[in-house]
């Protein structure tokens, strides 16, 4: 475990710090760009190598992402080499290749390195490395009740980023940039941060303790709030699911009213839309977990399996088991 009088990477300083980032295959490039793109837009705007940043992977090879897209790398993981923050980019698969020398690597790089992180999946290696017992963490949403319950001497919070002393852990692509948007202003100032959001037209509209919504609404909170109002009940309320006059009534309208702003914003009933957001959570559930069918039954608030795969093969034209074999 690293000491905690080690100083933050969170603090002004301008002198250059070194980032290596461990990409894995299955990762989304968003996140290996939203980790890269803002310490490279911070050494354009200063016209300084404040940030010294290369790529690596575990054998050396290009990590595949989920694009397809492969990740150029400069070399294989060298827990001997010096860094002063190794952040860990994970998805589909990652949680399951924490083998016993990776993992000793991590607390041997976490030793001497002033910050490691998790982004996404990647959470799941930095935990599996024991390097968040005790501490606050956060990884992607879809992904939360498990790792809660594989890691229950962590603090899961569903923030957008949690640092926690010398361990920082993303929910995602977005919240990523965010977090190197917080790094940059802490280290360079505000000026150069907001240099740097410039440059990718970029908005940050949320804190660090904004929970990850399933619905990622963007500008709509701002557009019809009754419909926001509206999504964010039926995606509080996956496993339970309410009825669509108790959304209404929490919403301030009427039924008709609901159906009628659902139909003119979404093309859809309000009770179409809830079921295809429940089965698309289940969809996830299926192709990227090992849950059982009957769990997920009950997390997407179906009445019993049988009810569920009949409304999945429905929707997506094969069964949840075919989908899971496939």
């Amino acid at each position: 475990m690293m000491k905690s009088e080690k100083p933050s990477i969170f603090l002004p300083d301008r002198s250059a710090l070194k980032v290596t980032l461990l990409v894995f295959s299955g990762s989304s490039i968003m996140c290996v760009a939203s980790a890269i793109d803002p310490l490279r837009a911070a050494n354009r705007v200063s016209g300084e190598t404040l940030f010294d940043w290369k790529i690596v992977s575990i054998d050396g090879e290009a990590p595949i992402t989920t694009s397809g897209l492969p990740v150029a790398v400069s070399s294989r993981f060298d827990a001997n080499e010096k860094t002063d923050v190794l952040a860990i980019v994970g998805g589909f698969g990652t949680k399951t290749q924490g083998t016993p020398a990776l993992l000793a690597a991590l607390r041997r790089t976490a030793r001497s390195a002033q910050a490691i992180g998790g982004i996404e999946a990647g959470t799941w290696l930095v935990a599996r490395a024991g390097l968040l017992e005790g501490r606050a963490a956060t990884t992607h949403w879809e992904d939360m009740e498990d790792f809660a319950q594989a890691f229950p001497g962590v603090d899961v919070r569903p923030d957008r980023y949690v640092i926690d002393g010398p361990v920082f852990t993303s929910g995602g692509a977005s919240p990523t940039f965010d977090l190197m948007l917080h790094l940059i202003r802490s280290r360079l100032g505000m000026a150069v941060a907001l240099d740097v959001a410039s440059v990718f037209i970029y908005d940050q509209a949320r804190a660090a303790t904004d929970a990850q919504p399933l619905v990622s609404l963007g500008r709509l909170d701002g557009y019809d709030p009754r419909l926001a109002q509206a999504i964010r009940l039926m995606e509080a309320h996956i496993d339970q699911p309410l009825t669509v006059a108790a959304i209404a009534r929490r919403a301030g309208v009427t039924p008709r009213t609901l159906e009628s702003i659902f139909r003119k914003s979404i093309g859809e009933t309000p009770g179409a839309y809830y079921l295809r957001l429940r089965l698309a959570a289940a969809r996830r559930l299926v192709a990227d977990t090992q849950v059982s069918m009957a769990d997920i039954a009950t997390r997407t608030g179906f009445s019993s399996p049988a009810a569920f795969s009949r409304s999945f093969s429905h929707a997506f034209g094969e069964a949840p088991v075919k989908v899971r074999r496939r």
